[in-house]
């Protein structure tokens, strides 16, 4: 269905090239310059505007996007990784008759766009770490074909050495103290005998 809805947008952008002033693009102007032959033997270029997703001209926008954001806020004061659960409660809700997770990629694009959207905001609106001044992201895709986000975020008050122990801990929580988190780690992110000990161990993620 996507590749229909594509198919209809470059449809669009096809014979609209005249509102896209195509003839103001650098490379087309230096193939007719520096190519003494016919110009009409270069065949017809069509622009795709920057506001197709996913062309050159989109990512490079977006790269510029970021470069800005460093320009003007310096480093970023957190990188996160936030990863789709593919066991989660809304993925086994709605799969029917013996389907599973690669069987549904809308629902695996969905379901983690929603979350994403919503764990963004507890960052930037909930303040979790403090004020925050700039946040970007982007969305990649696993060979297994389940998606996970890089966050950048820029902080109003940059860190100080002494409060990285409070944000990052590569330790097992002590089940005493903090039961639940305990729990969320044993879970989700340790996931015992792997390689030539058990070959069916699976990758199980953080986030749900």
């Amino acid at each position: 269905m996507y590749a229909k809805i594509e198919a209809e947008r470059l449809l669009f952008i096809r014979p609209n090239q005249k509102k896209l002033r195509v003839d103001e693009y650098i490379h087309l102007k230096d193939a007719i310059t520096n190519d003494t032959s016919d110009p009409a033997n270069h065949g017809k270029f069509v622009i795709l505007p920057s506001t197709f997703t996913g062309c050159p001209r989109n990512m490079h926008e977006y790269a510029q996007d970021a470069i800005t954001y460093v320009r003007h806020g310096g480093k970023p004061s957190l990188f996160i990784t936030y990863t789709f659960n593919p066991n989660c409660k809304e993925m086994a809700q709605n799969l029917t008759n013996g389907q599973s997770k690669t069987d549904r990629h809308d629902l695996v694009a969905r379901i983690f766009q929603q979350k994403l959207i919503k764990f963004i905001n507890v960052l930037v609106k909930g303040q979790v770490f403090g004020s925050v001044k700039y946040w970007l992201y982007s969305i990649e895709w696993q060979k297994r074909g389940l998606p996970h986000s890089h966050i950048l975020i820029w902080l109003t008050n940059t860190l100080k050495s002494n409060q990285i122990d409070d944000i990052i801990s590569a330790e097992i929580p002590n089940p005493s103290t903090d039961k639940n988190l305990y729990n969320i780690v044993i879970k989700n992110m340790v996931h015992g005998s792997c390689g030539a000990f058990n070959s069916l161990s699976p990758w199980i993620y953080l986030f749900n």
